[in-house]
């Protein structure tokens, strides 16, 4: 018994010599505390739940005598967690029967024999105690492999953060737009009713997913995606398919698969330029069949490419860029959506460093 005098032993009787007989077989192994009726064994159980090796239970006792105990304590679940032991000269079959459907873990009988009794206690008590360890050593490999997991996708995502990043840099831009375009977004789940139904937690996730919406940019060739002046038919056709791509990209990452913002960013990647009237790409989807998620994306997107300086144009200024939004100059979008980016940009603007021309 390695861990000897570690917990207690409640001894609950109300006769004092037979809690006597009880405490000289086990004090050298147990802390012993005694109880001389049910309703004081309770109020021990329920001061100290934890600290109990084992219950020795007499059943005939004031007040509320042994099998009344057992059911309180199997309601509780704390006969799943203590070896309750009946110690009684009362063996009747009907005794028996109730006390191990409330699950007593053996019925001794009096006058118990030293011995006998010191075994069948100890040998059922380490048992709890493999039981606990097992439980507790499962438990901690649990976390273990969870807090791994989450490891691993937080690398997936960082590494899909870092590619977005470097895709900024690659298209001749200060690398800060994934970063505004994800500020923009938090902003407006967090802070309008556009964001209505979802946790702060699934907000942090759809601000990650943001950024990398346009991861798929990787595959665009540098001629097209860096092209001073329009693009072809042919040209555009090609820009567009970096929604397809990047979603793709997102999907063949295992470890961004497994991470919780993989749904939004999977979709935002996809459906960033889809449009309210239904003639955005790829998929031409109509309103609200675009996620209020991605819809803000794509607005943000809009907006910060007209308020920045792009290696195609200068920057235009904030309350010009509301203008040719709102004339519907950059594609439809969601009103509701623009009556709260309205109200918002304000606040947007200070997300921008103040630079000439751009007000």
């Amino acid at each position: 018994m390695s861990d000897a005098k570690e917990e207690a032993l409640l001894i609950v009787d109300d006769e004092e010599i037979n809690r006597a007989i009880l405490a000289n077989i086990f004090s050298s192994e147990y802390a012993i505390i005694e109880a001389e009726d049910g309703q004081e064994s309770l109020d021990l159980i329920e001061s100290n739940p934890n600290g109990l090796s084992a219950i020795l239970l007499d059943v005939v006792m004031p007040r509320l005598n042994g099998i009344e105990v057992l059911r309180r304590l199997y309601q509780t679940g704390l006969t799943e967690r203590i070896p309750v032991f009946l110690i009684t000269a009362d063996i009747g079959s009907s005794t028996m029967r109730e006390a191990y459907n409330l699950g007593v873990m053996d019925v001794i009988q009096k006058p118990v024999v030293p011995y006998i009794v010191r075994r069948r206690v100890n040998s059922v008590v380490e048992l709890f105690r493999a039981r606990r360890r097992l439980g507790a050593e499962v438990e901690r490999q649990r976390d273990q492999l969870l807090l791994q997991a989450q490891q691993l996708a937080e690398m997936g995502m960082g590494m899909v953060e870092a590619l977005a990043t470097a895709i900024e840099f690659r298209s001749d831009e200060s690398g800060e737009h994934v970063h505004r375009i994800h500020d923009i977004t938090c902003h407006l789940l967090s802070n309008t009713p556009l964001g209505e139904g979802l946790t702060q937690e699934q907000i942090r996730q759809i601000g990650l997913g943001a950024v990398t919406h346009d991861v798929g940019k990787i595959s665009i060739p540098d001629a097209v995606l860096n092209k001073k002046g329009r693009l072809t038919a042919e040209e555009f056709e090609l820009m567009k398919t970096h929604t397809v791509r990047g979603a793709e990209l997102l999907s063949r990452i295992p470890q961004m698969r497994e991470h919780a913002a993989y749904r939004y960013a999977y979709d935002i990647a996809l459906h960033h330029h889809e449009r309210w009237d239904g003639r955005g790409y790829p998929d031409g989807l109509v309103g609200d069949q675009t996620p209020i998620w991605t819809q803000i994306v794509s607005l943000a997107d809009v907006y910060d490419a007209l308020v920045s300086k792009r290696c195609y144009k200068d920057a235009f200024p904030a309350h010009t860029a509301m203008d040719m939004i709102l004339r519907g100059e950059c594609g439809t979008f969601n009103p509701r959506l623009l009556e709260y980016f309205c109200q918002a940009e304000p606040v947007l603007r200070q997300f921008y460093p103040p630079v000439k021309g751009v007000g």
